[in-house]
């Protein structure tokens, strides 16, 4: 059975550049499910904080980290991705992540809805 990518991993390009992202891209895509689609974007606003990264997936709150270190931070980020996965809503308190990862984040954005639902 093969896995599709239904959640997305984005790694900003625009402060560090594209091989930073890059070479993040790639330490993770060892350690994450295949669920999540590794994507290098353009700016993600966290330009005091390089590198920025976001987790995104269907109907759950969307998170953004900022001075995220390839060696450091790898493993955390990791961490934190197999419960985001998991969980029906995304949504988790800070002292559900991995410690490394409390002060770096920059935001955290309920889940869009269309229209109409809850």
């Amino acid at each position: 059975m093969t896995e599709t990518s239904d959640h997305s991993i984005l790694i900003c390009t625009a402060c560090k550049g594209v091989d930073a992202a890059n070479k993040l891209r790639a330490a993770l895509a060892e350690r994450v499910s295949k669920r999540f689609a590794l994507r290098a974007v353009a700016c993600m606003a966290g330009c005091e904080r390089p590198i920025s990264v976001g987790l995104q997936g269907p109907g759950k709150a969307q998170y953004l980290f900022g001075e995220i270190e390839a060696e450091a931070d790898i493993k955390p980020i990791a961490v934190f991705a197999q419960p985001f996965l998991a969980s029906e809503t995304g949504w988790s308190k800070a002292s559900e992540r991995p410690e490394r990862l409390y002060a770096k984040i920059l935001a955290r954005l309920a889940a869009s809805r269309l229209e109409g639902k809850q």
